[in-house]
């Protein structure tokens, strides 16, 4: 059966989780309006988690997406961090703070998270996604026995091929125009840094499930690209920002609409990971020559979310996390429904012209 057939969706759309910016209302719009709508629980506690995925259930009775974070165990290196922190510490004392002593990771892996994994095998959430890795074999079978269909981000073929060969029912073809943090398995391998385009294309001719393609992907036109190429839905994240039931704070949909959204940035020293946002201060100290080497994700995290709430507390909202895709200047500010009901007209005007064209050339 054809994916979107088994997940009963009327628009090729994904909605991607965007951990920290979804929300149960977000996820349940996208659904209802017949696309798949998506949380980002990477970084909740399983208790969150659980209330999150039950507001979503109170909201839809549709399928929806929840995205689980399978990174490495972060390495911790008390030397490393300690300068990098020093390094920081001139930003957060032009703020009156100081760095902290010691960072934490605030995050937990899927891969080390046996609370969350038992409590997905008790929810039951119909459709399961997992960036940056792989979850066990055995995760993965028992996951399968709850009838839900899994996911993988990839960012290259041999990725694609690792995900097929764990038993992932479909791939999110991440391009490099990708808001956010880049899917890659090894953060630390090259990467080929290839675009959304020639990424689906191989993979929808190499691969034996269906693809999803992510990353620039805004509107109809973007879609209809995207399914030639061999996708058979795309995900979209930076699309959806605007939208009202976005968690966005002002300063990000501020930076959003201003001249910051032509020009992303990939950078990892606010992570400790590659990732796609906007360009403001932060972004910026990727540029200094004296950058130490930044401490492994998430444990930069932790440093990186100090410097901006001390910002913050400032009137400094230029240290913001502000994640976003290369065709951020098309995000639209309008109800999720309106959106994907847009998206879905765009889409379906394209294939009417293709149509009225083939009449008039008489070609077939």
């Amino acid at each position: 059966m054809h994916l979107l057939e088994q997940l009963g969706l009327t628009v090729p759309v994904f909605q991607a989780p965007m951990a920290g910016v979804s929300t149960p209302a977000l996820a349940a719009e996208v659904s209802n309006a017949g696309g798949l709508g998506a949380l980002g629980l990477g970084a909740t506690k399983p208790e969150q988690a659980r209330a999150l995925i039950a507001e979503v259930r109170a909201r839809t009775d549709r399928p929806f997406n929840v995205n689980l974070f399978v990174h490495p165990t972060p390495r911790a290196d008390a030397e490393r961090e300690a300068r990098w922190l020093e390094w920081l510490n001139p930003l957060f004392a032009e703020y009156g703070g100081t760095a902290p002593e010691k960072l934490y990771s605030p995050y937990t892996s899927f891969l080390d998270d046996p609370e969350m994994q038992a409590l997905l095998l008790e929810v039951k959430p119909p459709v399961i996604s997992f960036h940056f890795g792989l979850p066990a074999a055995a995760c993965v079978t028992a996951l399968k026995q709850t009838g839900a269909v899994l996911l993988a981000t990839v960012t290259s073929p041999a990725e694609t091929q690792a995900a097929e060969s764990a038993g992932m029912d479909a791939v999110i073809a991440q391009g490099i125009e990708a808001g956010g943090h880049r899917g890659m398995f090894d953060p630390y391998a090259p990467d080929d840094a290839l675009g959304t385009f020639p990424l689906v294309r191989l993979l929808s001719r190499q691969c034996h499930g269906p693809v999803i393609a992510a990353g620039g992907i805004m509107d109809g036109a973007g879609l209809a690209a995207a399914l030639d190429l061999g996708a058979v839905a795309a995900q979209m994240g930076t699309a959806f920002l605007l939208c009202p039931e976005t968690g966005l704070d002002e300063a990000y949909r501020k930076a959003l609409m201003g001249q910051a959204a032509f020009h992303t940035r990939m950078v990892s020293l606010i992570s400790g990971r590659p990732a796609r946002g906007l360009a403001n201060r932060f972004t910026a100290l990727a540029d200094r020559p004296d950058a130490p080497p930044c401490p492994d994700y998430p444990i930069a995290y932790d440093a990186g979310k100090a410097l901006a709430k001390t910002a913050r507390t400032h009137g400094e909202a230029g240290f913001g996390a502000h994640w976003a895709g290369q065709g951020a200047p098309l995000a639209r500010a309008l109800p999720v429904a309106r959106l994907v009901r847009e998206i879905q007209a765009e889409y379906t005007e394209i294939l009417k012209q293709r149509s009225r064209q083939i009449t008039r050339t008489g070609l077939v």
